[in-house]
């Protein structure tokens, strides 16, 4: 059997983020044999991978990235089951290294998730096996997206967590003239504190439209003014509504006299799209925590 140095087991830890004692173990397992050793701790990662595959990861971060000549960005969300890995040095050099992989590709999850991992070993998704088995929480590429203009796609970053990356993600991609790239990262930062749902009125979720449409019905048919009136009522209260979910129709949050619409028609700007991604949204939680299970853990040791 070969001999399974200190410097063996570094190496190995070194290329697969494994623990000591998993590293050595798949030396030995593998009579030394470095490739046959990631192979194995491969197969034992996908293990780990499904023991945790159905607990809630909502933690994580956000990245983005826009490319050298910028007119391609890229935004990605990699979750985690706690704010306590998304701090993880092994896991935010990951992100950097999917977020790039987004931008060379078509950037949707199948397309980043097949991609060649940063790291030069397999896939993006072998990636985040290789994390799970590592770091021992589930983790998942929730989203990703792409976007591209001839004018310029600017990013914004809040609740920065490092370089490109944190709680809240935008892209917004412009067209026209002037100076796209501080336009589009102002409008960024608009929409990162509102939240519109979408660009413009004409891409609004219809069923979205209805159903406020019935609320506002509902309520106003409780003053009991004729139907005539409850018309004009909810064409006043809609248009409203749209001020309040529609970006280009929403107040300028650095000069609320004007919309953002009309803000981008200053600059000679053409919003040609955007994307929004918040840590974690519609990811329903677990009641049990890490806290807990740690406690769970520790109790009569």
């Amino acid at each position: 059997m070969a001999e399974i140095t200190a410097a063996l087991v570094k190496e190995l830890r070194e290329k697969t983020g494994a623990g000591m004692m998993d590293a050595k173990k798949a030396l030995v397992e593998n009579d030394g044999d470095q490739a046959a050793a990631i192979e194995w701790l491969r197969a034992k990662g996908l293990s780990k991978a499904a023991k945790k595959s159905d607990r809630a990861a909502a933690e994580g971060l956000v990245a983005v990235k826009v490319s050298a000549d910028g007119k391609s960005g890229a935004i990605v969300e990699l979750n985690a089951e706690t704010d306590f890995v998304a701090r993880n040095e092994i896991f935010q050099k990951s992100l950097v290294g999917i977020v790039d992989a987004a931008l060379s590709t078509d950037g949707s999850v199948a397309a980043v998730s097949g991609t060649a991992s940063p790291d030069g070993e397999g896939t993006v998704d072998d990636l985040i096996k290789r994390m799970i088995a590592t770091i021992g929480e589930n983790m998942t590429l929730r989203r990703a997206a792409k976007l591209t203009a001839e004018g310029a796609v600017a990013a914004y970053v809040h609740n920065a967590a490092g370089p490109g990356m944190g709680k809240v993600g935008v892209l917004v991609a412009l067209e026209g003239s002037g100076d796209l790239e501080d336009a589009g990262r102002k409008v960024a930062m608009h929409i990162a504190a509102t939240s519109p749902a979408a660009a413009t009125t004409d891409e609004l979720d219809p069923t979205l439209i209805e159903s406020e449409k019935r609320v506002l019905t509902e309520q106003a048919r409780e003053s009991g003014k004729p139907d005539a009136v409850i018309e004009k009522m909810i064409v006043g209260r809609m248009q409203k509504f749209y001020k309040e979910v529609v970006l280009v129709e929403q107040p300028f949050i650095m000069d609320s006299d004007k919309t953002v619409g009309e803000f981008l028609k200053e600059q000679g700007a053409t919003l040609k799209g955007f994307v929004h991604y918040k840590l974690g949204e519609g990811v329903e939680k677990a009641a049990d925590n890490f806290a807990d299970e740690v406690a769970a853990l520790t109790k009569g040791a």
